[in-house]
């Protein structure tokens, strides 16, 4: 499986990353900070100077020519302000979908985040408001195109070792979710094609990712 990974100097990016290379499947990671490449080579990516800000959908076309699928994993991250969270958690990811329309693409799993279903709460921090908002209208777009997509909501992210047991459903409860079972669970995803057209909540669990799959496609 050939596929192309947004954000591709992420955490949860790196981990995928590495998961593919150990099926020998080949991840191409999009960065657009050169100086990352190196990274994503000893992960076992192909890197892709990309910046998905300052880019068009043709041009981001061609970088997918070939590909299975496409992960958004991509985030303005910690530090930026709420117009980089409309650019890049929904304006990057609507892009991904322009771009994988014209380069045939159909499979795209999209990383989202719990929590975005609800208006944010009178009180909420702006910037953290304006990324839930982002993250909603990236998923609304995506899901409307004529694309396999499947959206993963992870819980409260964390760096712990990978348990390998998840609860996955349309809703959960909060809690936490270690980003390796997100990257092992993205990499279940990818194999699991009936998931197509399923918004799923992720987090920590009694139940084995494949298990946790086949529950939710029965």
């Amino acid at each position: 499986m050939r596929v192309v990974i947004a954000g591709g100097h992420g955490k949860i990016a790196k981990l995928l990353e590495r998961e593919l290379a150990g099926r020998g499947d080949t991840a191409l990671g999009l960065i657009r900070n050169p100086d990352h490449a190196a990274a994503l080579r000893a992960a076992g990516a192909e890197p892709v100077v990309c910046d998905l800000e300052h880019t068009d959908a043709g041009t981001l076309a061609a970088h997918l020519a070939g590909a299975d699928a496409v992960v958004f994993a991509a985030g303005a991250g910690p530090g930026s302000g709420a117009g980089r969270k409309d650019t890049v958690d929904r304006g990057a990811a609507v892009l991904l979908a322009d771009a994988a329309t014209r380069a045939g693409v159909r499979r795209y799993l999209l990383v989202s985040s719990m929590g975005v279903d609800a208006p944010p709460s009178e009180g909420t921090d702006d910037v953290w408001a304006a990324y839930l908002r982002a993250k909603k209208a990236a998923e609304d777009d995506v899901t409307a195109r004529n694309l396999d997509v499947t959206v993963l909501r992870p819980g409260r992210l964390t760096d712990d070792e990978p348990g390998g047991r998840i609860t996955l459903a349309r809703h959960v409860e909060p809690g936490a979710i270690s980003r390796a079972d997100v990257a092992r669970v993205l990499l279940a995803l990818l194999y699991a094609p009936a998931t197509a057209g399923h918004t799923l909540e992720l987090v920590g669990g009694d139940t084995p990712i494949a298990d946790a799959i086949a529950a939710v496609t029965a």
